[in-house]
């Protein structure tokens, strides 16, 4: 009963969160927005640290085999045969060092349960598919999903592929769960505030 009222908690103040963020005509101020792009810059390297402890494999390929790398943080729910990301994050090309500050959605329709923190990694192997990724921003998957467990440290890891060509994924999971079946599509784009 205490784990369903916290998923409704949740849900609660997503869609509040939501919401607010729909109807929020007010602009940053430049000082905001600085602190924005350093908050999600200490993510992406908090976050690809982790992954590269945790898959030394992803780091050696990170540093031999990509042309850019991208992090984001997202938060996700799932009610019965609907659910829900959003995310924000950035991508560094390995040639310009410059990052690209980027927002993510995704609809996850299957049947479900649960709330979760999340954050992904991916690789980029091509110049085409770094590019692609940041102008469409398209990726598409499956999941078959139970990742309720929660690890001495609080931190799940699943490692994935994506479904497009040339890149590479890796899911750390936060905190929450979410127990169910889905098939996602995530949209990915350019934060036009940040950049």
């Amino acid at each position: 009963m205490a784990l369903l009222n916290r998923i409704l908690f949740n849900l609660i103040v997503l869609i509040l969160g939501m919401s607010s963020n729909l109807c929020s005509t007010v602009p940053k101020t430049k000082t905001q927005k600085n602190l924005q792009r350093e908050e999600i810059l200490e993510m992406a390297r908090l976050t690809r640290d982790q992954v590269f402890q945790q898959y030394p494999k992803a780091k050696k390929a990170a540093e031999e085999d990509s042309v850019g790398v991208a992090v984001f943080s997202n938060f996700g729910f799932k009610f019965m045969f609907m659910g829900s990301a959003k995310g924000e994050g950035v991508v560094f090309s390995h040639s310009t060092h410059k990052p690209t500050y980027m927002r993510m959605r995704e609809l996850q329709p299957g049947l479900g349960f649960g709330v979760q923190r999340f954050k992904i990694v991916f690789l980029f192997h091509s110049e085409e598919a770094l590019v692609k990724f940041i102008e469409s921003g398209w990726q598409f998957g499956g999941n078959l999903l139970a990742t309720a467990n929660y690890s001495k440290q609080g931190l799940d890891f699943r490692m994935g592929e994506s479904t497009s060509p040339n890149v590479s994924m890796y899911q750390l999971s936060e905190s929450g769960a979410i127990v169910g079946i889905s098939i996602t599509g995530a949209k990915y784009y350019k934060d036009e505030e940040l950049n």
